[in-house]
């Protein structure tokens, strides 16, 4: 089985390479490190004195070699994903092993890991769009006076130029470019907010300092990329960006 990229039955067909990786295990896997590592180095900066720089340097030698056999075994016997690839991760790091995934649900990695993916995939489509966008502009532009036939209610109409024509696609997809940029502002991280979105064992942990556990989300969430946070969630970010993606 090939790890790298996405597998499905149509995906070389009508998918990027780019797409493809994107959406793979390993991009996945390694982007779910990258949780740990942030959540490590935010709690370490806020002064958790259990989590040390030396676990964060352990996590970090070890973000992207990982024992897929050793998850997939642990995965069948436990049933669990998340704490497959934590086991995984543990017996890689063992001085870290017991502050990986301190404090945090499972959707902590699940949910922040894809909201990246989103992010970045709606950075590919916009990237290809805009391509799309020039190349239909230059065609345009290039038979603004070659005279067709234009059509209405199927029957053939008044004469148009095929520049003309094809304005009407470019418009089209100017409209789905703000979409996507609309879009693309809404996408946030999800961020700490542990198991049900209350930050209950963020706030144990740090005894009950508020500012911290506030600081605490957007810092894991700046080291993963973003500029803003859902300010709250439940176990997951709002689904209704789901719907709107």
């Amino acid at each position: 089985m090939n790890r790298d990229i996405y597998q499905e039955p149509l995906v070389s067909r009508y998918t990027s390479p780019e797409m493809q990786e994107l959406f793979s295990e390993r991009f996945k896997f390694t982007t779910w490190r990258r949780c740990w590592i942030a959540l490590a180095e935010a709690q370490h900066e806020l002064g958790l004195k259990m989590v040390t720089q030396e676990m964060i340097d352990e996590l970090k030698a070890h973000a992207e070699d990982i024992d897929f056999e050793v998850a997939a075994a642990k995965e069948k016997e436990i049933r669990h994903d998340v704490m497959a690839h934590v086991y995984a991760y543990g017996l890689q790091c063992p001085k870290a092993e017991a502050i990986i995934h301190l404090g945090a649900t499972s959707q902590f990695v699940v949910c922040n890991t894809d909201l990246i993916i989103q992010k970045k995939a709606l950075q590919l489509i916009k990237k290809t769009l805009i391509n799309t966008i020039a190349n239909l502009s230059s065609f345009c532009r290039e038979y603004k006076d070659l005279a067709t036939l234009g059509f209405t209610h199927y029957q053939p109409a008044q004469p148009t130029t095929v520049g003309k024509r094809n304005t009407l696609y470019i418009q089209d997809l100017l409209m789905d470019l703000e979409y996507i940029e609309a879009l693309e502002q809404q996408v946030k991280a999800r961020g700490a907010k542990g198991t049900v979105g209350t930050q209950a064992t963020f706030l144990e942990l740090f005894q009950g300092d508020h500012a911290k556990v506030r600081e605490l989300d957007r810092l894991v969430s700046e080291k993963l990329g973003f500029a803003t946070v859902f300010a709250v969630t439940g176990q997951t970010y709002p689904r209704k960006l789901d719907m709107k993606t």
